[in-house]
């Protein structure tokens, strides 16, 4: 437990006697004293910390949380921090556990996104077997869900397809299993192109998985899951790739955050707001 003014002291501290992970919660959650300190994508928090924090800090053996424990109570600036207690980590199928937290998540009635460890739906007509890796886009994210539900709200995906900021490479999946048979998928992250191009294997689909610039000429249907700021930027480029009659998908966007949207692309499409859950927000617009 430590006050707010400790906190990286502290952290930098616990570094330095090799701490395999640290991890800092607001030691008065659940209570009246509870602090918010969510801040906007892109901008720092309102604050540094919490008033008070609970930092956890795991060792790889008890003898070496020990050790950092008594090192820690002699330093000068341990004042007004105390040590709540070392607890040994129980021995567990660290794997099991972690897959327990992931089950088929339903897209529509009859579209599931399915991890490799578990049994396909008996109602899933359509579905895409996904796991937890390092790039976003299990379908657990309503901002994911709601792209693959406008994917599959379609009559079908003729012409070429462009998943922008692709992640895991859901969305461009979703598109093949859908009809879609032209489909660029497209990031910044080398390690996203990656698990792109072995999802879209696994899944027995075909795309192209690139740098953006990948990304060219005209496409009937583009499709970007970012961030609200990052879509502002892009409104140019995203909109130039959208061929007469095309649609343009964008979600990554709060409620609120609909009118800027609809401001910074007003100069090249009419943005609407076509699905909402959970506060998140997808938007369209056609060419």
């Amino acid at each position: 437990m430590c006050p707010e003014d400790r906190v990286e002291l502290l952290g930098d501290a616990l570094d330095e006697l090799e701490a395999l992970s640290v991890s800092v919660e607001d030691a008065d959650a659940q209570t009246d004293a509870e602090q918010a300190l969510f801040g906007e994508p892109g901008m720092p928090p309102p604050k540094g910390g919490w008033q008070r924090s609970r930092m956890l800090a795991l060792f790889a053996t008890k003898s070496d949380a020990d050790e950092a424990a008594t090192l820690l109570a002699a330093q000068n600036f341990f004042d007004g921090c105390k040590v709540l207690g070392v607890t040994a980590v129980p021995d567990q199928d660290w794997v099991r556990l972690t897959q327990s937290q992931f089950t088929p998540v339903q897209v529509t009635p009859d579209f599931w996104i399915v991890p490799t460890w578990h049994e396909v739906p008996v109602q899933a007509r359509q579905f895409i077997r996904l796991d937890p890796g390092l790039a976003f886009g299990t379908g657990t994210h309503p901002t994911t869900r709601m792209c693959l539900r406008w994917i599959a709200g379609q009559p079908g995906l003729p012409g070429r397809v462009l998943d922008y900021g692709c992640g895991s490479g859901i969305l461009a999946i979703g598109a093949a299993k859908f009809g879609a048979l032209d489909i660029d998928a497209v990031d910044i992250d080398e390690a996203a192109v990656e698990s792109t191009r072995l999802n879209a294997q696994a899944n027995g689909v075909r795309l192209n998985a690139g740098l953006p610039d990948a990304a060219a000429g005209l496409y009937q249907t583009v499709l970007a899951n970012i961030l609200a700021t990052p879509l502002k930027v892009l409104a140019p480029l995203l909109c130039a790739h959208v061929a007469e009659g095309g649609s343009l998908v964008l979600a990554g966007i709060l409620e609120r955050q609909a009118e800027e949207l609809k401001a910074a692309y007003a100069p090249y499409l009419k943005l609407d707001v076509s699905d909402s859950e959970d506060g998140w927000i997808l938007m369209t617009a056609r060419r």
